[in-house]
């Protein structure tokens, strides 16, 4: 046994002594380009001219927006887009996946192409790397380019043994673009916290992520298509041609391509209910129909710049720091949801702060309903000191969430992935960022600040309300903080029902998590 372990350790050792010669190409020819302007004339730019109306006096630069809570719709609002664009379409994810969800996007993007549409794909390489002959043939088609930010040395692999096999860059490669982002013709945009995998578009099962969008049309495009163009033109940003190996390229590449993306089964899942939780009619439909129903408001497009993936600095990020102020300036209360927090010290005397003058609210998710343990074990941490500084603190439980009427129904387990924040009842803030130092610090970020009381109610009631399933309310029972301990209640009929152990957590789980939080250092949650 023993010779076999140090086998194994004299194998890792040589691996990883090899993967030390592995390199990023020095030479990368990088044709830079902007967005495209000159879309008046297209059917979309039509369609937003029509969908943003006639703005009253005092009102010009407001942008359009609409909240897509329903997977479905929101996926097939960004089909609708790309078959729609006649010009160009942006697209910039942390993650596509090989599965239905992405090589229909893929082959969404593959089709605008070869009709004359210039089509720029980012995607971050993180897990780019087992789709990487994917992307590089959907690159070797007519119209498309792609791109991979801050990729990897070691271009083989699973996601784990990339990230091994590049540890002796770890500093940098730690640092992820986490942006979400398509824009087509400049006309329209998508953005929020939905990456493309069948997962947030209520196509897989059992679980899918319950998730917030939003659409724009009007002057925020612009500004979102410029920072695209910053992260495209950007020295992180790589040629998927310059490093995906010679026979994943050319006219092999392509045709392997069109083979993968044309699989039985793909677009064969159930279409969108004609109405979201929030009553508004199909948004594919309305857009076909010419003409989009948006609130009308002032936004603010905040981004991180793509140099912050290449900084060492440990300093919050543009994102963060709008979001803090934004929070600071509240008059009443703060509600916040995210998938995963990890505050940190610096974080929590930010909260602190704000929940010595206003209410605080915050739904996250149980160990339950995570995708992510570890993280959860981290934020776990906090839970107490939270509580007791007075913010109101909530965990999903597990359960279905509920569809509109007309949709079917089906088992699933909901996992919340919305990162948003409702200030004052006026304010929204919605995009990519958890509330993690990662997110703050290591990672580029985008998100909108929207002075709209009609849509903060909105993002409001979707995370509170009946679409969602029932979440647990923690408090804290006990004397000194050190010895206080934490209840899980949830409402049963007009009745309470109070948990004194955490759900979902034995002493197997437990042990076994606290092992790894002891090793893990928490920016890498």
């Amino acid at each position: 046994m023993l010779s076999h372990r140090l086998r194994r350790w004299f194998l890792f050792l040589l691996v990883a002594f090899l993967a030390a010669c592995s390199s990023l190409p020095q030479e990368v020819m990088r044709t830079p380009s902007q967005r495209i302007d000159d879309v008046a004339a297209t059917a979309l730019g039509a369609m937003a001219e029509a969908s943003l109306g006639e703005q009253e006096e005092g009102a010009a630069g407001r942008s359009g927006l609409r909240l897509l809570p329903a997977g479905v719709q929101a996926f097939e609002a960004r089909i609708a887009l790309v078959q729609m664009a006649q010009r160009s379409v942006d697209a910039q994810y942390y993650h596509i996946a090989d599965d239905a969800s992405g090589r229909q996007f893929l082959r969404e993007l593959r089709d605008a192409g070869a009709r004359g549409v210039r089509v720029r794909l980012l995607v971050d390489d993180l897990y780019a790397g087992e789709e990487e002959a994917l992307l590089a043939g959907l690159a070797a088609q007519p119209g498309v380019e792609v791109r991979l930010f801050n990729p990897l040395p070691a271009r083989d692999g699973s996601v784990a043994r990339r990230t091994l096999l590049s540890l002796r860059e770890f500093s940098r490669i730690n640092r992820r673009m986490h942006n979400k982002l398509l824009v087509a013709d400049n006309a329209f945009a998508i953005s929020g916290g939905r990456n493309i995998a069948d997962a947030y578009f209520e196509r897989s099962e059992p679980a899918h992520f319950i998730d917030l969008d939003v659409l724009t049309a009007g002057p925020a495009v612009a500004r979102m298509s410029a920072v695209f163009d910053d992260y495209w033109n950007s020295e992180q940003a790589y040629p998927v041609q310059s490093l995906a190996a010679p026979d994943e390229q050319g006219e092999a590449a392509r045709l392997a391509f069109d083979g993968r993306v044309q699989v039985a089964g793909i677009g064969a899942e159930p279409r969108a209910a004609e109405r979201d939780e929030l009553g508004q009619a199909c948004v594919a439909a309305q857009l076909r129909s010419g003409k989009v129903e948006l609130t009308l408001a002032p936004v603010r497009v905040v981004a991180d710049p793509p140099g912050k993936a290449a900084t060492g600095r440990r300093e919050d990020g543009a994102v963060m720091r709008a979001k803090l102020e934004l929070m600071q300036g509240a008059s009443s209360e703060v509600f916040l949801a995210s998938p995963y927090v990890v505050p940190g010290e610096d974080g929590l005397r930010a909260l602190r702060a704000v929940a010595q003058r206003v209410r605080v609210s915050l739904v996250t998710n149980s160990l339950a309903t995570t995708d992510e343990p570890l993280v959860h074990f981290g934020y776990a941490r906090y839970r107490t000191a939270l509580l007791d500084m007075g913010v109101a603190l909530y965990e999903l439980m597990p359960g279905q969430a509920q569809p509109p009427a007309d949709a079917p129904r089906r088992a699933s387990l909901g996992r919340l992935h919305a990162k948003l924040a409702v200030v004052d009842g006026r304010w929204l803030s919605i995009g990519s960022m958890n509330m993690d130092r990662r997110s703050a610090q290591l990672n580029t970020e985008m998100v909108l600040i929207v002075d709209s009381p009609v849509l903060a109610a909105q993002a409001a009631s979707l995370m509170r309300g009946e679409r969602l399933p029932q979440a647990y309310q923690l408090r804290a029972q006990g004397g000194s903080s050190e010895l206080r301990s934490l209840q899980w209640v949830s409402q049963q009929g007009e009745g309470e029902v109070v948990l004194a152990r955490e759900p979902a957590l034995n002493w197997g789980r437990r042990l076994r998590l606290s092992v790894l939080a002891a090793m893990v250092d928490e920016e890498l949650l």
